[in-house]
């Protein structure tokens, strides 16, 4: 056995091996050699056109406006979900008053409160997105007919008809869809801290928000820092794609304001017919994605805490 483990460890690699190969690398590789020609898509004539497609990438400014809403969404949206998903755990499992025989409690409740958190979970994505939809019309929308029933009838947006606010609009389900899912995920964590660490920094005088910087936080950090790329990649694929497809104004509207990548890479490919520019889009996404998770891992690196 000792002499032949490296035969048995390849044993056991070669085959899962192959499948990622075929089924990941694959594919990626495929798609890096479309982007250098201008296949349509649906004809199996194609010829090598070199850099053309990534040339004209910098004069797109379609292509820009789309870079510039999927950074956006890449920069805010995993700060804004796990923000309040970090919020509502520490309230749920720290943040309630002190009882008999515990020094910190959870908020009365707290377990149901957890599964109305997780419920958007179990609703699809074009659900929860026609809803919003729905409760952003302009005519009977939910919002507007709240405002006019406050008396504030002149207060009446045309939410994702406006191009200040529909990229906001779009965000603002995204975030609603996804919180409650960190906040099991971080109640989860919390619950396995001891409790003596908490009754510890309160005996000497530490409050709520220190325990939060002090305790919680650096023993949730890997949980967080995983749940920062998630959400990073989830601000940059399908689910990006299928929120502003159905919930927007065009799509990708008004005047390209929800435009993000991979509904840009859809419409090239399907709409267009210009699948070999479509898939040097998709390259660039994949070099987005890289980089954003990178610099996440890379920011995010620290001592690993044990308890």
């Amino acid at each position: 056995m000792k002499h032949g483990k490296y035969r048995f460890i390849a044993g056991f690699l070669v085959l899962p091996l192959a499948i990622y190969a075929i089924f990941v690398i694959s594919p990626f590789l495929q798609a890096i050699y479309y982007s250098f020609t201008d296949w349509t898509g649906l004809s199996p004539d194609l010829k090598v056109v070199g850099f053309d497609n990534y040339a004209r990438l910098f004069q797109d400014e379609v292509f820009w406006a789309a870079v510039g809403n999927s950074v956006t969404l890449l920069l805010l949206l995993p700060v804004v979900t796990l923000s309040l998903g970090l919020f509502f755990a520490f309230m749920l499992n720290v943040g309630g008053r002190r009882r008999k025989k515990a020094v910190i409690g959870g908020v009365r409740g707290s377990a149901a409160y957890k599964i109305l958190y997780f419920f958007p979970q179990v609703l699809s994505v074009p659900i929860v997105a026609l809803l919003f939809q729905f409760a952003y019309n302009p005519e009977s929308g939910a919002l507007n007919a709240f405002f006019a029933a406050i008396g504030l009838d002149g207060v009446q947006p045309d939410w994702l008809g406006d191009p200040q606010l529909a990229l906001w609009c779009v965000m603002a389900a995204m975030v609603w869809a996804n919180v409650g899912f960190y906040v099991v995920l971080f109640s989860a964590g919390m619950s396995s801290i001891p409790k003596d660490f908490y009754e510890a920094a309160l005996l000497d005088g530490a409050n709520r928000l220190n325990t939060f910087f002090r305790i919680t936080l650096p023993l949730l950090w890997d949980t967080v820092q995983t749940g920062w790329i998630y959400m990073g990649i989830l601000a940059l694929d399908v689910s990006a794609f299928a929120f502003v497809q159905i919930m927007s104004v065009g799509p990708g509207g008004p005047d390209y304001s929800t435009e993000v990548l991979p509904l840009y890479v859809y419409q090239k490919t399907f709409r267009d017919g210009q699948a070999g520019y479509a898939t040097a889009i998709g390259v660039s996404l994949l070099i987005v994605t890289l980089i954003f998770s990178g610099i996440v891992m890379r920011l995010g690196r620290r001592e690993r805490l044990e308890f």
